[in-house]
């Protein structure tokens, strides 16, 4: 992978990352696997909302009910989840929303997919041995995940160059029947009020402003970066599948946040700060380290107004 890490795909704490890792040669995610664990059991309850959900779509599609709009099936989930024989989280990272996927569908073999070697040696001894793992450089090594039921990736597609390229093979590997979800953007996590008594009100809306620019640079600079309009379901069906549904799904952790999201959200806006800060204006910069302060009460450690609400949405598609 080419060197992105000063724009890192949804990272800043303006934005959700998921646990997607296909990292860049030069980065070390592996020093991030605490954070990247926080950040999906953040994220838990509505990750396994959504694997029920695509139990249900399983079962809707083997059972021929399934309908475009993907709401139905959902009381078919403890036989759909019998079914699935094998699934696959493509750029899992530690592991944690694989294990949230094996819980979902236990009858299953459960593989993490990733391109770090300490990552998934983690996810091996979080998982007690329960999830399979598998060491593979995407897109690269695509051809070598063997036959799915299930695939899932989150926020990991849009590491790759070429992200049409990416789905089609990803669809290669699934079995007639199987379903790729593929968890890309959603909305922006907001944490803090509009107004919050530090510098200008609209702090974080700012934030999303520079990092999307960031977000189009780091796509840009990608080895093989081919522009695409980001239709989701478009490019599955043209990836030869038939979409199922999109659905997002809601994480929201009400004010006051524990002590360990306020940390969790610290170590975002560090971050965010390494990556972003010569790009924001000199009064952003100064509220962005003001909320890094860990001693003063306005830092983000001390105050009482920090809440976490992100949204995750899933599209995905079945193969014929």
């Amino acid at each position: 992978m080419t060197s992105h890490h000063h724009h890192q795909q949804q990272h800043g704490a303006g934005h959700q990352h998921g646990h997607g890792h296909v990292p860049a040669a030069d980065f070390d995610w592996d020093a991030l696997a605490a954070h990247l664990e926080h950040e999906a059991d953040l994220r838990a309850d509505a990750v396994t909302e959504a694997a029920r959900w695509l139990s249900g779509l399983y079962g809707a599609g083997a059972s021929g009910t399934g309908v475009a709009d993907g709401t139905s099936g959902t009381d078919r989930t403890d036989g759909a989840a019998a079914g699935v024989r094998r699934v696959l989280d493509v750029g899992s990272g530690p592991g944690v929303i694989a294990e949230l996927l094996a819980g979902v569908f236990p009858a299953a073999e459960v593989v993490a997919v990733d391109q770090s070697a300490a990552l998934l040696e983690r996810a091996r001894t979080r998982s007690g041995g329960r999830l399979g793992t598998q060491q593979a450089d995407l897109p690269a090594e695509f051809d070598k995940l063997g036959e799915a039921d299930l695939i899932w990736s989150g926020n990991a597609i849009h590491h790759l160059g070429d992200q049409q390229a990416a789905l089609t093979s990803l669809a290669g590997v699934l079995r007639p029947g199987g379903l790729l979800a593929v968890a890309e953007r959603g909305l922006a996590t907001r944490f803090l009020p509009r107004d919050f008594g530090l510098g200008r009100p609209g702090f974080q809306a700012r934030l999303d402003a520079v990092h999307e620019d960031g977000f189009s640079t780091m796509r840009a600079e990608l080895p093989g970066s081919t522009e695409e309009i980001e239709d989701w379901p478009a490019m599955l069906e043209r990836a030869g599948l038939t979409p199922s549904g999109t659905r997002t799904f809601l994480v929201d952790r009400p004010a006051p946040l524990d002590r360990g999201t306020r940390e969790y959200l610290r170590t975002q806006l560090s971050r965010l700060h390494d990556q972003l800060a010569d790009s924001l204006r000199p009064e952003d910069r100064g509220t962005l380290e003001a909320l890094l302060d860990e001693d003063a009460p306005t830092g983000i450690l001390h105050r009482r107004d920090a809440f976490y609400l992100s949204a995750m949405t899933v599209h995905t598609a079945r193969k014929a």
